[in-house]
């Protein structure tokens, strides 16, 4: 399986190579689609903004859809929330909102208990995204079309593992923000089920604890926009 390194040496090759899609806007872009890797490095190019990931993570944690709340006031949000939101700061993509909320149907949840019932299933799918996005993206001036499709959770050899499937997913910031994010859950995700394993008596030793596996990342689109191609390194 490729891993982040393969990744990172595709986009290196292709900036030689001057194998760029050029969009209306007549930006240069480096595509990789159907991309499929192991996530075993948190960045593909650049250090992570660990400031930033804590805060973003904090903010879908609280399932706020307004992206004045990353910062709580402090300092403005991200350009690329402020341009994905509308004039009152509203978003569709909090992550945590998504996973958690009653509104959508509390998948974390079911995919947990789905997996406490039976460990072998291919069912612990978290669906991000929906039917519906395609007339509430650009609502009220919104211009936010979920980004990550579907995650899905198995236990394999004693581990958690998971596979993330975006649509679409930037090299440089986007990566960076979304593993952590992933990561994060997983995280979450393996604690409550092993906790959940030590509240109940199972009938099999096979269901002990599990420790935190690997995160398989799949993307449509995987994508460096030229205002980032100096960090192609």
């Amino acid at each position: 399986m490729n891993n982040v390194s393969d990744i990172r040496k595709y986009f290196i090759n292709e900036l030689k190579a001057e194998n760029f899609v050029t969009d209306k806007t007549g930006q240069k872009t480096i595509e990789m689609i159907g991309a499929s890797f192991l996530a075993n490095q948190p960045s593909i190019f650049g250090e992570p903004n660990q400031q930033y990931i804590d805060a973003e993570i904090n903010w879908y944690n609280s399932k706020s859809t307004n992206i004045n709340d990353i910062y709580q006031g402090a300092k403005k949000p991200p350009e690329a929330w402020q341009y994905s939101a509308n004039e009152h700061g509203e978003i569709n993509s909090n992550y945590g909102f998504l996973i958690y909320d009653d509104k959508f149907h509390s998948q974390y949840w079911n995919a947990l208990d789905e997996l406490l019932l039976n460990l072998d299933t291919r069912r612990a799918t978290m669906i991000y995204t929906r039917p519906s996005i395609w007339s509430e993206y650009n609502e009220n001036k919104k211009n936010d079309f979920i980004c990550t499709n579907a995650v899905t959770y198995y236990i394999r050899g004693g581990k958690m593992h998971c596979v993330v499937q975006m649509r679409s997913n930037d090299v440089v910031y986007g990566y960076k923000n979304d593993y952590a994010w992933q990561k994060h859950v997983l995280e979450c995700f393996t604690n409550d089920y092993n906790r959940s394993f030590a509240e109940k008596t199972w009938d099999a030793d096979y269901r002990r604890d599990m420790e935190i596996g690997d995160i398989i990342w799949q993307v449509q689109n995987l994508h460096v926009y030229e205002r980032h191609f100096d960090l192609v390194v």
